[in-house]
């Protein structure tokens, strides 16, 4: 494990009603890690910043950071959604997105749970 160089900005896509997103952020704290915090649920990712985060996480398939629990991912409809109505609903509704997501550089981890965070620094 090496540390994020002093160049690579950190940040952290939050809810802060959320144990899981709350858990990264005292785990990023207890190691000098004082990330930009975007709570995603006030200030919604456009499509480009959906995309620029799943490349960041290595994969183009939103499910990857779809809450399939979430009772309006049912409402929609989503189950058998293509990869547009996806990022479509993700971009209107980020309550559909997976907390929390912490990027570092170029990479980005979804921190479920929390310690996978680390994984990045």
């Amino acid at each position: 494990m090496t540390d994020a160089g002093p160049q690579e900005a950190v940040s952290i896509w939050h809810n802060p009603r959320c144990s899981k997103s709350r858990g990264a952020l005292a785990l990023l704290a207890e190691r000098g890690v004082d990330p930009a915090v975007v709570r995603y649920l006030d200030d919604a990712p456009d499509r480009a910043a959906l995309e620029r985060v799943l490349a960041q996480l290595g994969t183009d398939d939103p499910r990857t950071i779809v809450r399939t629990g979430e009772k309006l991912y049912k409402e929609l409809g989503l189950a058998d959604a293509d990869r547009d109505t996806l990022l479509d609903a993700l971009a209107a509704h980020p309550i559909l997105i997976e907390r929390p997501i912490v990027v570092v550089g170029d990479r980005a981890v979804v921190g479920r749970p929390p310690e996978k965070v680390l994984d990045l620094l």
